[in-house]
């Protein structure tokens, strides 16, 4: 047999399929192959000091190319960090989704799924996004996840003070759990700030499957008191709510994580909450340093890669497909290296061909 790439690293890494040692990955049009003794390839490249894994899955970040107060480019700044598939917590809404399918999801290299703003402009203005609550449309919101099929994941609904401006947090949930409830999707939630609206009573209006993000943030967190993880947080992961980082600039407290850690509640998904903040930033910022974060604060490696190949994939929908190095699944793969600040992308490759 012929192939038309393999891949040699010093560690191969991959969750979904339990490898974890020295390997290689062989890849022929565009897809992950077995391959034995004997087999040709056209190219071979040999990473002898570096990690081979799955192409990272951001499950919240922002790839928009225009539209958004907070997007940036995907394959400008995702994908040479390793990320090959990103999740768009709400920079477009049903008014702005063709435009932001056309120039995103469908220009991109960049596998792009949205979480569809419940506001139907979605991040496009510089107010608070939720501010006037005419944007608000549910039907137009419904309309447009019908239209979009599997390129729009869910709703997306940020509660936060920015977000909500004058408006009660509390009718803007109602609207997104109707939207969600009619569309039959999930939510990706950021929740109001605990002295506003304590984050326990909001995390009992979470169904199975919808996604809270910003789960270690110092201001509303799956902790009570700081102290141990909230029996409200315990109860909504048994029923089937999921819980994401979305590290970003201010949403993440390393001591919130290692405390929630420490009491085992682990994160369902790791991700970078990545925007336009980050960029021309002296210190770095992308999903291999938060990955490297998250086991700094005490989450075992193989599950903090897990947590952002094999686990998000699945949560997309995606199974089989991303977020794993079984034959016949698509060649997205990364090549990190350990630096002193954390893992570092190397190269980044998709659908096996190089970014």
């Amino acid at each position: 047999m012929t192939v038309d790439l393999i891949i040699r690293a010093g560690r191969v890494l991959c969750a979904d399929t339990g490898r974890d040692g020295p390997g290689a990955v062989a890849v022929r049009d565009g897809r992950i192959v077995d391959a034995g003794e004997g087999t040709d390839a056209r190219m071979v490249l040999e990473f002898p000091d570096a990690m081979l894994v799955p192409g990272l899955v951001d499950l919240h970040a922002h790839p928009a190319r225009g539209g958004s107060k907070y997007g940036i480019c995907p394959d400008r700044y995702m994908l040479p960090a390793g990320v090959t598939t990103a999740l768009s917590q709400g920079d477009a809404g049903a008014l702005t989704w063709p435009a932001y399918r056309d120039d995103v999801v469908r220009a991109c290299r960049t596998r792009v799924r949205m979480a569809l703003n419940v506001s139907a402009r979605g991040e496009a203005t510089p107010l608070a996004c939720y501010g006037d609550p005419a944007d608000i449309d549910v039907s137009a919101c419904v309309a447009a996840i019908a239209q979009a099929g599997a390129d729009v994941w869910g709703i997306s609904v940020n509660l936060s003070r920015f977000s909500c401006g004058a408006t009660d947090p509390r009718w803007v949930m109602d609207r997104a759990l109707e939207a969600a409830a009619r569309s039959g999707r999930p939510i990706l939630f950021g929740a109001r700030e605990d002295v506003d609206w304590p984050v326990a009573e909001q995390l009992a209006l979470l169904r199975p499957g919808d996604v809270v993000t910003y789960c270690y943030m110092g201001s509303k967190n799956v902790l009570d008191g700081r102290k141990r993880v909230h029996p409200a947080a315990r109860a909504a992961r048994a029923r089937g709510v999921l819980f994401d980082v979305g590290h970003g600039t201010a949403a993440y407290d390393a001591e919130v994580a290692r405390i929630a850690i420490a009491d085992g509640f682990l994160p369902d998904t790791v991700s970078s909450d990545m925007y336009v903040m980050h960029v021309g930033r002296a210190a770095r910022h992308d999903l291999p340093l938060v990955i490297s974060r998250l086991v700094d604060a005490g989450m075992p490696e193989a599950a903090a890669f897990a947590a952002a190949t094999t686990r998000p994939a699945g949560i997309l929908g995606l199974a089989g497909e991303a977020g794993t190095l079984a034959p016949g699944a698509c060649a997205d793969l990364a090549v990190l290296r350990r630096s002193e600040d954390g893992w570092r992308a190397l190269r980044t490759f998709r659908a096996g061909v190089p970014c």
